[in-house]
């Protein structure tokens, strides 16, 4: 063979490899962001506006997969999701955090906390979520809830000590402002308290 064909058969070779490495790594950053495309950010939640839409792209279909998210349309339920607190540290499960919030505009809403595996926190109460039939509101009408190892009474939320969490809050049936301006949409303020 000769030296000019090796060289060319290295060059794509070498190519054709720093190509594959750069998009696996690309996609396995998109698909551990949790993202995908189309997203759009309120504080410190973040959501989808193709998430279980027909119109879906390869990459948010990937990270609805990856996640086990059986999607609703988007209509019915948006997706927000916490990685970060309030001031841009990543949820930590050694932490206790402090959410402090209304009724988002919806029809109904759950938040729940999940393991960076995306499943359930496995824990002694069973309690994986929080929800507008059973959070305790003050007398304005806002709410407090605790997120973090330790047992609480009232709103509380347990995690796993030492391990990174998120948190998903599901708004059904969105009001129509919401689903025009998800950007918009005055979400819980996720503040760290304190951490082990």
């Amino acid at each position: 063979m000769p030296a000019s064909m090796a060289r060319a058969g290295l060059y794509w070779g070498s190519a054709l490899l720093a190509g594959s490495v750069l998009g696996l790594g690309a996609t396995a950053l998109v698909l551990q962001d949790g993202r995908g495309t189309a997203t759009v950010r309120a504080g410190a939640w973040v959501t989808s506006l193709l998430a279980g839409s027909p119109d879906a792209d390869p990459w948010t279909r990937a990270v609805v997969a990856r996640k086990g998210l059986l999607a609703l349309a988007p209509e019915e339920t948006l997706y927000y999701t916490a990685h970060q607190d309030s001031a841009g540290r990543a949820l930590d499960g050694s932490c206790r955090y402090r959410l402090d919030g209304w009724d988002p505009g919806a029809r109904w809403w759950s938040l729940t906390a999940y393991g960076a595996d995306t499943y359930l926190l496995p824990n002694p109460d069973g309690r994986s979520s929080i929800s507008q039939s059973t959070i305790v509101r003050r007398p304005d009408h806002s709410w407090s809830l605790a997120v973090g190892p330790d047992a609480e009474s009232g709103n509380w939320l347990p995690v796993r000590a030492g391990e990174p969490f998120d948190l998903t809050l599901r708004l059904y049936n969105p009001e129509t402002e919401v689903y025009a301006e998800p950007a918009g949409v005055a979400l819980p303020v996720i503040t760290r308290e304190s951490c082990r």
